[in-house]
């Protein structure tokens, strides 16, 4: 009898559908996703990581000087508390969707459209509370999308390709964050470049979720899939968390605690930039800007050259668990060189080290959280709640290091950040991911 690989192997050969709903296995039809998914995510990555790391810190800069680190911490709580329950309930909801366009395509261009008018709102308010708000709904709308995005890849990715898929996806996702950076300290230093920004991320998201559906061969009509009769008591028992899958856990926690170690440096980049390696320099924003543009292309060429190496490796050395928490430990050693050198080569270091890790991270990661799913008939959901790892490690790295920041101020009296308070966020983020390397590596039912 024909195992499910085999026959997965003769539908490539023969250009036939495979059985499973939604997979595809024409090769010209992988090739489609594959470009999907990684346009999507270096066209996403791009206005994104721009905002996050560098216009929206110069934008509450602009508001109040003194409380940017308090207001950049309160914003990127409430926005992620926001996107922590819009992923687990979005993609619940698309789980449970049926229609002639599949389960996923309408919420993707629905959440698209909504985070581009929340962000290009921005540019008409210039206060703190309204901003909270507009970012509140931008992450409705990125995380709206965000969750049936990912869970394509449990539907339409046959195992024996997620790993290449998944490193295509990776290497996106690197070039468009690096790319971010860049494209951020460039706006930065133009006269009306934070506006512009702004209006940046509201045409391309208005329109990335329809594009993307577009690239992809079309999803299945899965009006005749089975479903429960909705209700009340079926909506609410459809969120509840998996039961009995350790290594589902050690993967959202090992994810959490990663991020959580990159957003602590990442989302106050350009903050460690003026106040630690130019700490007392005239013009510290203009070098800083200049700095993490510099940073950005080290961090583009290797990120996504590892990405792209590392997907189709673990594809054929069948490891999934290993490779990712090395490259936690990669980043981890990243993160040591600004404190061993308190200067630009030392943050040309990191962006180096801590890149060709994280690169490594993010092709193989996405794999590995499919990997250790529960339920694939449950994936948007509980890939949803994976997902949280984003969001919850941007609410907990954006904390912490607000909280080190205000801590070390107030105890050496101080209006503005002390470069020594950079030192602790150093030593903290990479204390938090060599803890998430110790915790993928408890997982036990993928090599």
């Amino acid at each position: 009898m024909m195992s499910h690989e085999e026959s997965i192997k003769d539908s490539l050969a023969t250009s036939k559908p495979e059985t499973p709903r939604g997979y595809v296995t024409n090769k010209g039809d992988l090739v489609r996703l594959g470009i999907g998914f990684v346009f999507s995510a270096i066209v996403c990555a791009i206005p994104w990581v721009a905002l996050t790391s560098v216009i929206l810190p110069a934008t509450l800069e602009n508001i109040d000087p003194a409380g940017k680190e308090a207001m950049m911490g309160t914003i990127n709580a409430c926005g992620s508390i926001v996107a922590l329950i819009s992923n687990i309930v979005f993609g619940t909801f698309s789980d449970l969707t049926r229609s002639r366009f599949g389960k996923r395509t309408v919420w993707m261009i629905v959440g698209g459209i909504i985070a581009g008018l929340g962000m290009g709102a921005v540019t008409l308010v210039n206060s703190f509370v309204p901003i909270l708000l507009l970012w509140c709904v931008a992450q409705l709308g990125f995380n709206t999308m965000l969750a049936p995005f990912i869970a394509t890849m449990s539907d339409r990715v046959p195992d024996q390709y997620r790993g290449t898929v998944s490193g295509v996806y990776g290497a996106g996702v690197a070039a468009g964050q690096t790319a971010g950076n860049l494209v951020g300290a460039k706006l930065l230093k133009l006269e009306g470049g934070i506006d512009a920004a702004w209006l940046m991320a509201l045409a391309i998201f208005s329109l990335i979720g329809i594009i993307t559906v577009i690239i992809w061969p079309r999803e299945p009509s899965n009006r005749d899939e089975p479903r429960e009769p909705f209700s009340l008591r079926m909506l609410i028992f459809s969120f509840r968390p998996p039961k009995g899958a350790p290594d589902y856990y050690y993967a959202l926690a090992g994810r959490t605690f990663m991020m959580s170690g990159y957003w602590m440096i990442n989302t106050y980049l350009l903050y460690i930039a003026q106040d630690y390696v130019f700490a007392g320099v005239d013009d510290s924003r203009t070098m800083a800007a200049d700095l993490i543009a510099k940073m950005a292309i080290i961090t583009l060429i290797v990120s996504f050259v590892s990405a792209v190496c590392a997907g189709p490796i673990t594809d054929k050395i069948r490891r999934r668990k290993a490779p990712v928490a090395l490259a936690s430990c990669t980043f981890a050693l990243g993160a040591v060189m600004p404190l061993i050198f308190h200067s630009e080569m030392g943050m040309m270091l990191y962006a180096a080290i801590a890149g060709l890790g994280y690169g490594v991270y993010n092709a193989i990661d996405q794999a590995l959280n499919v990997s250790v799913l529960p339920n694939p008939d449950e994936a948007g959901k509980d890939l949803g709640i994976l997902n949280l790892a984003n969001t919850l490690s941007m609410v907990v790295g954006s904390a912490l290091t607000s909280v080190i920041v205000i801590i070390v101020k107030a105890a050496t009296n101080s209006v503005e950040a002390p470069p020594m308070a950079y030192t602790v966020v150093f030593l903290i983020a990479i204390l938090i991911v060599l803890i998430a390397a110790w915790l993928i590596m408890r997982i036990r039912g993928v090599k």
